[in-house]
């Protein structure tokens, strides 16, 4: 049954990346699109890469916060846990990943692994609502097209349901667990228990920060890797001299980071394949760039911020010991109420 669900998750995923591939490559001039690789100043992508390494270590920085009241870590092995869940998302569909850079944190730092994962959930809603409050900054100097108006309202919607969801279990925990029981009566009281202990953990990693100092520090982290990531896109855009060529504006950047974000939400196979280039293109045209020249970009903006990570990620599973086959099992298993079960007595 898990392996016909994995197999139907990695062909739907891929169906949608072909979709979206589809969409990108109709109606492109292929000759245009080579052009503008070969016109493309590839020095540029040196400080680009870099700048999407500080922005991991940020991250990384900010994940020391959130885990802070559980156990403390240093950034260094966070950043490790988190460039193998980011090289995990290349290989694994439905992000996978996340639950591996849970697992890899708790294997090292023996901290539970439904906990660290508590603390991503916690961290990609900050994310998001940073993602929110650049997108309204950018309303004010650029007309969005309604679609994107409407996917931030659904984004902002979902996120605040989840947060609120999320606070009102941790508040009533014993009530959540209990009504989580009933739901689950028809089941063994096996799988109830295994089920109970899964959410208790990931309970006890949604905690308030440390430090009440800790909050602006958590903030300017937030608003600084988003900045830095919307730095890169603008890094990218004179390497393919696009301010000169299409007179771009500051906030073509930003613009084309709350689109392309988007693409990360739409379900698709590992690496966002398909969705990152074809919402990529069409942000982009909305500047007049041509759609050979736009998917050039987009294939060039996807390596950079994917293959350097990949090539990390893939350095540090080997030297650490691990088991790139079996991790991404493992790290699905700790969610996973009968996979994780000990045995009842007498088996």
């Amino acid at each position: 049954m898990k392996r016909f669900l994995a197999n139907w998750k990695m062909a739907a995923g891929l169906l949608i990346s072909l979709l979206f591939l589809f969409l990108a490559f109709r109606k492109v001039d292929f000759r245009q699109m080579l052009h503008a690789f070969g016109s493309v100043n590839y020095w540029y992508l040196f400080p680009a890469v870099a700048l999407i390494f500080l922005n991991h270590w940020l991250r990384a920085w900010r994940w020391r916060f959130l885990l802070k009241p559980i156990r403390e870590i240093g950034t260094a092995p966070l950043f490790s846990a988190l460039l193998i869940g980011y090289m995990a998302n290349t290989f694994l569909p439905a992000h996978l990943g996340e639950l591996v850079r849970a697992y890899v944190i708790g294997k090292k730092k023996d901290v539970p692994s439904t906990a660290a994962f508590a603390t991503i959930v916690v961290e990609r809603i900050i994310d998001v609502l940073t993602l929110l409050a650049l997108m309204a900054l950018t309303f004010i100097v650029f007309p969005f097209p309604s679609w994107v108006k409407s996917s931030g309202y659904i984004l902002l919607a979902g996120i605040l349901l989840l947060f609120i969801v999320l606070v009102l279990m941790k508040i009533h925990r014993a009530r959540a667990l209990k009504v989580v029981g009933s739901l689950l009566r028809p089941f063994s009281d096996r799988l109830r228990a295994r089920v109970g202990q899964v959410l208790g953990s990931f309970l006890d990693g949604i905690v308030p920060l440390k430090k009440r100092s800790d909050y602006p520090v958590v903030a300017v982290l937030s608003l600084l890797i988003w900045l830095g990531y919307a730095l890169a896109f603008q890094i990218l855009f004179q390497a393919f001299n696009f301010v000169a060529t299409y007179a771009l504006p500051w906030s073509a950047a930003l613009v084309l980071l709350v689109i392309t974000t988007i693409s990360v939400v739409v379900p698709s196979s590992p690496g966002y394949v398909g969705t990152y280039h074809y919402l990529c293109q069409i942000s982009l045209g909305l500047f007049s760039v041509p759609k050979g020249i736009a998917l050039s970009f987009a294939f060039v903006m996807h390596a950079v911020n994917f293959v350097p990570v990949l090539v990390v990620g893939l350095i540090l599973v080997f030297f650490g010991g691990m088991n790139l086959r079996s991790l991404g099992k493992s790290a699905e298993s700790t969610l996973e109420p009968e996979a994780a079960a000990p045995a009842e007595p007498g088996r």
